[in-house]
């Protein structure tokens, strides 16, 4: 072992907006306003805010992530001519405003016979007869082929297109049910299940994929035929078992099952956990909701990000919620970084480093844990180390090993600095909760120096 230089760094409390985690948007971009009151907007295409010239929205935490649900009517509104400049405005937006996107087209919406949020024109023109059987969350039979082609055929045109497209961040499994929920699922054929997942499985092999919580099968099909699936719910807060004693609600009697009953315990160290609102928070005050159980329980989940409908947060909360923040998704904390004090040009730069990952979840993208070497010569380089931070689960790891020195590099002093870079080019973008970070990104480590090969 060679002569070490160790740094050591001390955490800081700051809230951090890193990639792939934390508060979403939610049919907004990052700098528009918030939804009003305690209503929201949702299925039908956006409607685009002016520019406020900021990407502070107020009473609402700074975002990475926004999340465009769409009726599948939009997007094929004549068999087979899709909408794509529709998406790729959205994408385009959001990577503007520091943004990557979470996608769900659903196939149609809530009853009550509104043409909105019906099935395509085309298709109900075609197949005019609505489901007429016991499942009052279904508009079509989805047992039947017409539905599951059409369907499909339409998830595999979006595939084709958008498939590890590095502005859409993660696919929401959407094939049943009012609003795409999946009500239901659990009474269909396997044959049925299977033909509806797999354009989503095979066709986003190189995007994250989350599906709602509906029925042990469906959850199986999906973790054995992708290695990044998720899961999600979407009523996040619901206690009104407390409010209304006695009474049933997602908190208390649905969820904390449902994750257990699904198989799904495991599947946030490889695929995210998507929660969203329960009506919005605003309506958790307003009916006396404990936001510490809410909290808790859902950092309990290994949450990776939440949707809070683009509503406000209530002031009397924020607390909490900044608390919640630190905690949700991952939070990376280098607590010591050693490497060799001297090394020759060709040869091994040897490192030994002690990370913590004090969030609840892993990230979910591969993004590049690196050193830069800046000497005083002017030369810089950039060294990629063999380490996949999506290991980095919540708690400690010794992150160590060796890496090549260019061969041509000059005799001198270098600082040393650490950082964990984008998947799409060498510049750090994961903030790292250390003190001492700087502008760009880069957090100094100690001085190495090059010696002359003898």
């Amino acid at each position: 072992m060679p002569a070490m230089s160790r740094t050591y760094f001390k955490e800081t409390n700051a809230i951090l907006t890193n990639p792939g985690m934390g508060f979403k948007t939610f049919q907004r971009f990052n700098g528009d306003l918030n939804n009003g009151g305690t209503g929201w907007t949702e299925g039908f295409p956006i409607e685009y805010q002016p520019d406020r010239g900021t990407l502070v929205t107020p009473e609402h935490p700074m975002c990475s992530l926004m999340y465009f649900r769409i009726y599948w009517r939009f997007l094929e509104p004549e068999q087979g001519q899709y909408q794509w400049d529709m998406v790729d405005k959205v994408l385009a937006t959001a990577k503007a405003r520091g943004q990557t996107i979470y996608l769900r087209v659903a196939p149609y919406g809530n009853p009550g016979g509104e043409i909105s949020n019906d099935l395509p024109d085309w298709f109900r023109e075609a197949y005019p007869e609505e489901y007429t059987g016991e499942h009052t969350y279904w508009r079509v039979d989805h047992e039947a082929r017409p539905f599951i082609s059409h369907f499909g055929r339409f998830v595999s045109a979006l595939a084709e297109r958008y498939n590890g497209h590095p502005s859409l961040e993660c696919v929401d499994i959407s094939i049943i049910g009012f609003w795409g929920e999946g009500e239901g699922t659990d009474v269909i054929s396997q044959a049925a299940r299977e033909a509806l997942l797999e354009p989503y499985l095979f066709g986003f092999k190189d995007t994250l994929l989350v599906l709602q919580l509906t029925d042990p099968a469906t959850v199986k099909y999906c973790a054995d035929n992708h290695p990044h699936v998720g899961w999600r719910v979407d009523c996040l807060g619901d206690m009104r078992g407390i409010s209304t004693p006695g009474r049933w609600c997602h908190m208390l009697d649905l969820y904390p099952v449902d994750v257990i009953r699904c198989g799904a315990e495991d599947l946030w160290k490889t695929g995210p956990v998507s929660l969203e609102c329960c009506w919005v928070m605003q309506h958790w005050l307003n009916e006396g909701w404990d936001i510490d159980y809410i909290i808790e329980q859902s950092l309990r989940w290994h949450i990776n990000n939440y949707n809070s409908k683009s509503s406000r947060v209530p002031p009397e909360w924020q607390s909490q919620v900044d608390d919640w923040l630190r905690r949700m998704g991952y939070r990376f904390v280098p607590r010591k970084f050693a490497h060799s004090e001297n090394a020759t040009p060709g040869g091994e730069l040897v490192y030994d480093s002690w990370w913590s990952n004090m969030g609840v979840s892993p990230t979910y993208r591969p993004h590049p844990l690196a050193l830069r070497l800046v000497g005083d010569n002017g030369y810089t380089t950039i060294l990629k180390l063999p380490y996949d931070m999506r290991s980095l689960l919540p708690g400690d790891a010794i992150i160590k090993g060796s890496i090549d020195l260019p061969g041509d590099i000059p005799v001198g002093n270098y600082q040393v600095q650490l950082a964990v870079l984008s998947c799409y080019e060498d510049a750090p973008q994961v903030q790292l909760a250390v003190q001492g970070v700087a502008a760009d990104g880069w957090l100094d480590c100690a001085v190495l120096r090059i010696e002359p090969v003898i």
